[in-house]
């Protein structure tokens, strides 16, 4: 009898390990319409971002679970679903959503390791080695998180120093040269700057307390101000195609996990884009305002949530690989935000949006 439960027990266990080794995507669909996107790649797909003409979405991907490199950059083109790597070469490449792929230049920028520490890089599309450039080398310091100015030829990024976790800098660099504009101060804890389509603002999130919120810089006026306060954590902002709304990933007491949320960048109330009970972060809007791209956990199904074998096989991931997976989803810009864009084809009357 006990050679039997052991043998039983050892088919069991043997059963749930090849459960727990499918890399298989769960299909429930979401409650908030939010679509998957078909990519064939394992791992975890992070940082959406669009191409330019809209016609190609930009990502990272991590090849070993949520955040843990190596990592590489990928191209999926979306109307034939096919993927290219814009870099694969072994090395953390991470880009972030947003303004990420310049329209001018036709260049991808991104953070890598490949010298030894963090610095900031740019590729072509193409994935030409010969369009590799370092743009970053400060001693002391690794840099981050970059984005592009509208016109190519200035970036900002998240700035630390090494061997540091804590305290980041926002920084503005231009091409070509090492020197660097601190905008925001050292002691403070301020990450993942993004530039907007108008170039005439920066936003990036800072750390007071336990909270994460979103703050605004102005060029022109070179004044910061608060665009969220509330319970919670704000995190991942990035730009509508007119430069007039923000989308970004949030929590709050009432939210398990957090869900997008658009906000106009003049402040006011927030409108949430995601409603599916899972985390949904590094949103990236498309160029025409009509689609939200971002990574999101497996999403539970509207009646029953995930099968048992989804659960066991994330729970394993999750608690004894330490590993959380994430895929690029889709999903319609809300009526109610779409409809205040000036993007071609909508009643844009000017002037600044609603701070309702």
């Amino acid at each position: 009898m006990r050679k039997l439960l052991v043998a039983a027990f050892a088919l069991a266990l043997l059963a749930l390990i090849a459960i727990l080794a499918v890399d298989d995507v769960e299909t429930s669909p979401r409650i908030d319409g939010a679509e998957l996107l078909p990519i064939a790649l394992d791992g975890s797909l992070q940082n959406a971002a669009w191409s330019p003409t809209g016609e190609q979405i930009a990502f990272t991907r991590f090849r070993s679970g949520y955040n843990k490199p190596p990592a590489d950059i990928a191209i999926l083109h979306l109307a034939s679903g096919s993927v290219r790597f814009a870099i694969k070469d072994g090395a953390n490449n991470v880009s972030q959503p947003g303004s990420t792929w310049n329209a001018r230049t036709g260049s991808i920028i991104f953070s890598s390791d490949q010298t030894g520490r963090d610095e900031v890089f740019t590729i072509g599309a193409d994935g030409k080695a010969d369009s590799l450039n370092q743009l970053t080398g400060i001693e002391g310091h690794v840099a981050f998180e970059p984005s592009w100015s509208p016109d190519g030829r200035s970036f900002v990024y998240e700035m630390h120093r090494l061997d540091e976790e804590g305290n980041g800098v926002i920084a503005l660099a231009t091409t070509g040269s090492r020197t660097i504009e601190e905008l925001t101060r050292r002691g403070d804890d301020c990450r993942q700057p993004n530039w907007s389509p108008a170039g005439d603002i920066i936003i990036y999130q800072k750390k007071e307390g336990n909270d994460w919120d979103i703050w605004v810089y102005e060029l022109g006026t070179k004044t910061h101000r608060r665009l969220t306060d509330f319970p919670g954590d704000r995190t991942d902002a990035t730009f509508s195609p007119d430069g007039r709304w923000v989308v970004y990933s949030g929590d709050s007491p009432e939210l398990q996990d957090a869900s997008l949320f658009a906000v106009p960048t003049t402040g006011g109330r927030p409108i949430q884009v995601t409603h599916a009970g899972v985390y949904d972060g590094a949103p990236s809007w498309s160029p025409d305002g009509k689609f939200i791209a971002f990574e999101s956990a497996t999403p539970k199904s509207p009646r029953f949530g995930l099968s048992w074998i989804s659960r066991a096989r994330n729970w394993f991931r999750e608690h004894v690989d330490g590993e959380r997976e994430t895929k690029l989803w889709i999903i319609k810009t809300p009526d109610e935000v779409r409809q205040q864009l000036c993007v071609p084809g909508s009643a844009c009357r000017g002037g600044r949006p609603s701070t309702g």
